[in-house]
C-alpha cells in the first residue's frame, strides 16, 4: 500500500536553508503552518528567487553604466573591457530567471514531475561561466606579465576598480542570502558568479595601488592571485551544483525525516527513506511498517498521517510517497527477480 501525497493552498515558506557545505542546518525550525502550504511556499521562493534577479541586474546595470562613465572620462581600453566582461556576464542571471518561470510550469504526460530540474540546469552554465571567468582572469594575468603595458589614469582605474567591485559584492551577498534562504543551489551559484567578478574588478584596485607605489607588475601578479580566489569559489559552486544533478541531501535532513517518521503513532519501523532536491524543492520516497492486524483503512490512515508529519516537519519539501508494509512480514517475494525495486540504494532503517 501507498500513499502519495502533496499539498496545495497557502501559505509561508517552512523555514529557511542552506545549500552545500554549510548544510541545511538553518531549515530545522518548528512551524504550525498548516501542511497544504508547502506548494505556494514553493511559488513563493520561486517569486523570491525571480526578484532577487531583477533586483540584482539593475544593480550590475547601474555599475556597468558608472563603469562606463569612468571609461569615458579615462578613455582606457583596459577598463572598456572590464566593464563589458562585467555587464555581459550580469546577463547569465536570465538562463536562472527562466528556469525560475520553467519551474512554476505544471507537470505534463512528458514531463511528469514538472520542470524543477531547469534550475539545476541552469546552474551547470552558471558553473561553467565562472569556469570562464577563471580562464579570462589566468590569460589576461600570464599576458600582462609577459609583456607588461603602462597603466594610465590610474585615478580613473582606481575608482572603475572600487564601482566594480562594490556593484558586484553586493549583488553576490544578496543573491547568496536569498538563494540560500530558498534552498536554491543554483541562485547561490550566480551569487558566487558575480563575486568572481567583483575579483576581477578587484585585480584592478590592486593593480592601481600597485602603480601608485612603483611597483608596474602589481597587475599581473594580483591578476593570478585573483585567479586563484575564482578556482576556490568555483570548486564550492560545481560541488554544490553537482550533488544538486547527483540528488544528494545533507544527511542530517534525512536523519530529520526519519525522526518525523518513527515518531509518528502506528509506525513500527522505517523500512527505506529517499529524500532529493529538484531545484528548490524537495521530494521524498518512505517505506514504513504497521501492525499485520490492521485493515486497509487504518493502515492506509497512518500512511496519511506520516506524510503529512513529513510536510510539517521538512522544510521544503513538496511532496511525499510512503509505502506501507506489514511489520515482521516478507510480503514482496514476487519482486525477488527484481534485484533493483527491492534494493533501490535507498537508505535503510
Amino acid at each position: 500500500m501507498e500513499h502519495a501525497g502533496h499539498a496545495h493552498g497557502h501559505g509561508h515558506a517552512h523555514g529557511h536553508g542552506h545549500t552545500g557545505r554549510r548544510g541545511l542546518r538553518g531549515l530545522f525550525r518548528p512551524h504550525s503552518h498548516d501542511a497544504a502550504d508547502s506548494v505556494d511556499a514553493a511559488l513563493e521562493a520561486s517569486s523570491d528567487g525571480i526578484r532577487a534577479l531583477k533586483i540584482s541586474l539593475v544593480a550590475l546595470g547601474v555599475t556597468a553604466v558608472l563603469q562606463l562613465i569612468v571609461v569615458l572620462y579615462s578613455g582606457s581600453s583596459a577598463l572598456l573591457a572590464d566593464t563589458i566582461h562585467n555587464f555581459s556576464d550580469a546577463l547569465t542571471a536570465v538562463p536562472l530567471w527562466i528556469a525560475f518561470v520553467l519551474g512554476r510550469r505544471a507537470a505534463s504526460r512528458r514531463y511528469t514531475y514538472g520542470y524543477d530540474r531547469a534550475e539545476d540546469l541552469a546552474g551547470v552554465f552558471i558553473v561553467a561561466m565562472i569556469a570562464l571567468s577563471a580562464v579570462f582572469a589566468g590569460v589576461e594575468s600570464v599576458r600582462k606579465l609577459l609583456d607588461p603595458q603602462p597603466i594610465t589614469g590610474v585615478g580613473f582605474v582606481l575608482a572603475a576598480g572600487i564601482i566594480g567591485f562594490a556593484g558586484n559584492e553586493l549583488v553576490a551577498v544578496y543573491r547568496i542570502r536569498v538563494g540560500r534562504r530558498i534552498g536554491s543551489a543554483a541562485l547561490v551559484a550566480d551569487g558566487l558568479h558575480a563575486r568572481t567578478d567583483g575579483f576581477t574588478s578587484l585585480a584592478v584596485v590592486g593593480a592601481a595601488l600597485g602603480v601608485m607605489a612603483g611597483i608596474p607588475l602589481a597587475d599581473p601578479i594580483v591578476g593570478l592571485l585573483i585567479t586563484l580566489a575564482i578556482l576556490v569559489v568555483l570548486r564550492g559552486a560545481a560541488t554544490d551544483v553537482y550533488r544538486r544533478l547527483m540528488d544528494a541531501v545533507d544527511p542530517e535532513l534525512v536523519d530529520a525525516a526519519e525522526a518525523v517518521l518513527r515518531a509518528e503513532p502506528g509506525v513500527l519501523d522505517v523500512d527505506e527513506l529517499r529524500l532529493r532536491w529538484t531545484g528548490h524543492r524537495i521530494r521524498a520516497e518512505a517505506g514504513i511498517t504497521v501492525d499485520p492486524g490492521l485493515g486497509v483503512v487504518a493502515a492506509h490512515d497512518i500512511a496519511t498521517a506520516a506524510t503529512h508529519a513529513l510536510l510539517h516537519g521538512v522544510p521544503k519539501l513538496v511532496t511525499a510517497t510512503v509505502h506501507v508494509s506489514p511489520h515482521g512480514h516478507e510480503h514482496h517475494d514476487l519482486l525477488a527477480h527484481h534485484p533493483a525495486a527491492l534494493d533501490p540504494g535507498a537508505i535503510t532503517a
